[in-house]
């Protein structure tokens, strides 16, 4: 037990100094306990098969599809509305949205689904989201004492009232406590959140870009500015007809940028967006969409010669920017170098479309930028390129290093790309995951939800590959949370919770019912910072029961102080799931815990050792 006592000691000290990965820390916790022969390999190693580890897989990919699909900021602007600019509105509209659905879904959940859309709502606010995130952790805990259903340590304490023959509790019964909770939870945070969150994640926010955005590029080259989309309809006389047929470029000075083809099924609910680089040999048929840049009115001509359909309010010179996407063809800058073997060179002698699969669709030179008859144009040394085509092919001119330098990352850049003509698709998966994890007449596991959910969004196509799906993964959370799961195990094993917990609480009995409350309120806090909150309850609430019983009380105040010392743990990031799951996007330490979550933690206490006796007399 002293052994147990000491390593746990020896890695909350090392989790509070922040000098060393709190992953690799859990992890030689765990190897030490192994080593001491305290725990067996498939007890140290039952953490990485834990339900609550693999649903916390599951969640990082179902919140990042939600990201992928740009369904996180749809939902993010719909909240913007309702909270414009206003920082404090925001905050409130956060804290509420959340505890209302940690009431009906797990914390873990609500925090998966929830962290994407805030971390958007915090870009759009220009606030960092740092301010939000773990004031976002902190009220889906709050939120599940609205409930019976809303966090295990409530299941706990009902079933150990029902088993002693006590008269169970109602669906609702935790809702008064959880309403108090979420008041001091608003009250509290606001300013803690305010005086040591507030220059969190600042350094990234005032790093200087080196590589442009699309979007700066598109402004940059005016590539919006003589966009004109057009669709192959039924009667049109491009059906069947290549590029390389209609010379376009020739006969009407436009440029072909791109063709897309676009298939619906489900009613319009699943929907699959197809952008292929026009090339000559390119076959049109029925229902794609041309993509084309030049003068307004040689479009309309080109579109009156062959019947085409207008699209997006091209006429009016409405379409802009927002026909550009990137799904799967990009643009990117290319410097070339003046000692490249093209300088000098025609660019249609060069042969970027025949030997990259690429097509220059500006150049800049010296400030200027030249976007009409390039084919004809001379290359010089030091000259930008914008240069079009599937990411991949994009990526692959890096190989030619002896003749250009390619700017930026394009595949960093193809990973920002939201493919939002999923976002709806990516929305019902999401729909579908919540339904069965909130009700019970369904027989799913709420890990086999999660796992249902995230192998739907990669197949489903709401990725752009299975590798995406992997990278939304915060490896080091899961291997925290993981590696930390045992330690309950260990502390159970030696016999340390069980001394703990009958010493602190036999020794406060004899100073009155208050007393006892507060011991049993803040016991069962203490010990949920390093264990489990499921495994605090279950070991504290039959200690509470019977403490209540043999002082002649009543348990229920008891029990429920058992319930909300284990949730409402917010001192520690491995102390719960969410408050894990937001430490990497918040950028926070150790130590920031600490400074908000104790004292609203013990705030939370003090208020619930008077308020309790009120709503469940002794």
């Amino acid at each position: 037990m002293i052994v147990t006592l000491i390593i746990l000691a020896v890695s909350a000290l090392f989790f509070a100094i922040g000098k060393i990965r709190s992953d690799v820390v859990a992890v030689c916790a765990l190897i030490l306990l192994m080593v001491f022969g305290i725990l067996t390999p498939d007890e140290a190693l039952s953490g990485f098969s834990n339900s609550v580890v693999i649903m916390m897989v599951g969640l990082f990919v179902v919140g990042g599809a939600i990201f992928q699909t740009g369904l996180a900021k749809m939902i993010s602007g719909r909240i913007m509305n309702l909270a414009g600019n206003n920082e404090l509105r925001l905050f409130l509209l956060v804290m509420a949205v959340t505890s209302f659905i940690g009431a009906f879904v797990s914390n873990t959940g609500t925090v998966a689904l929830m962290l994407p859309i805030v971390v958007s709502l915090a870009a759009k606010a220009h606030i960092n989201a740092s301010r939000l995130l773990m004031p976002l952790a902190f009220a889906s805990s709050l939120g599940g004492m609205l409930t019976l259903i809303g966090t295990p340590p409530n299941l706990v304490i009902q079933d150990v009232l029902t088993e002693a023959g006590y008269q169970p509790l109602s669906f609702f019964s935790f809702s008064p406590v959880g309403l108090i909770c979420i008041v001091i939870g608003i009250l509290v945070l606001l300013p803690l959140s305010r005086l040591f969150l507030a220059k969190k994640g600042e350094n990234g926010k005032n790093e200087k870009h080196k590589t442009k955005t699309l979007e700066q590029l598109v402004n940059e080259y005016r590539l919006a500015d003589n966009l004109s989309k057009f669709v192959v309809g039924n009667d049109s006389h491009v059906k069947g007809k290549t590029i390389a047929e209609l010379d376009i470029h020739n006969r009407y000075a436009l440029s072909v940028l791109e063709v897309r083809r676009e298939t619906t099924r489900q009613k319009g609910l699943i929907k699959n967006v197809n952008q292929m680089l026009a090339g000559p040999r390119t076959v049109l048929q029925e229902g794609d969409i041309i993509y084309l840049t030049g003068e307004k009115d040689n479009a309309l001509r080109f579109a009156g010669d062959y019947s085409l359909i207008i699209a997006d309010n091209v006429a009016d010179g409405k379409d802009g920017q927002k026909g550009l996407d990137f799904y799967d063809i990009g643009i990117a800058e290319i410097v070339l170098l003046p000692t490249s073997r093209f300088v000098n060179r025609h660019l249609k002698e060069v042969g970027f479309r025949s030997k990259y699969s690429i097509n220059i669709v500006g150049i800049r030179r010296k400030g200027e930028y030249i976007m009409d008859d390039l084919a004809g144009l001379s290359l010089h040394g030091g000259d930008v390129l914008l240069v079009q085509g599937t990411w991949a092919n994009i990526s692959r001119l890096s190989d030619e290093e002896d003749n250009w330098v390619v700017l930026g990352q394009p595949l960093e850049e193809a990973a920002k790309v939201t493919l939002d003509y999923k976002a709806p698709l990516a929305a019902c998966i999401m729909l579908l995951m919540i339904v069965m994890m909130v009700f019970d007449f369904i027989p799913v596991a709420p890990v086999t939800a999660v796992m249902i959910a995230a192998v739907l969004m990669v197949l489903t196509g709401c990725f752009r590959n299975v590798e995406a799906a992997y990278k939304t993964i915060n490896w080091e959370s899961v291997v925290l949370i993981a590696a930390m799961l045992p330690m309950s195990v260990a502390l159970e094993k030696t016999g340390a919770s069980a001394a703990i917990s009958h010493s602190l609480v036999s020794g406060l009995g004899a100073y009155g019912p208050f007393v006892l409350l507060a011991g049993i309120y803040f016991t069962t806090s203490l010990l949920t910072m390093f264990i489990s909150n499921t495994a605090t309850a279950v070991l504290m609430s039959p200690i509470a029961l019977t403490s209540a019983v043999e002082s002649s009380l009543s348990p229920y105040p008891f029990l429920f102080a058992v319930a909300l010392g284990a949730s409402m743990c917010f001192a520690s990031p491995f102390a719960t799931p969410p408050n894990a799951l937001v430490m990497q996007a918040g950028r926070y330490s150790f130590m920031d815990y600490i400074k908000v979550g104790l004292p609203l933690q013990l705030i939370i206490g003090i208020v619930m050792v008077f308020v309790l006796p009120l709503l469940f007399p002794f």
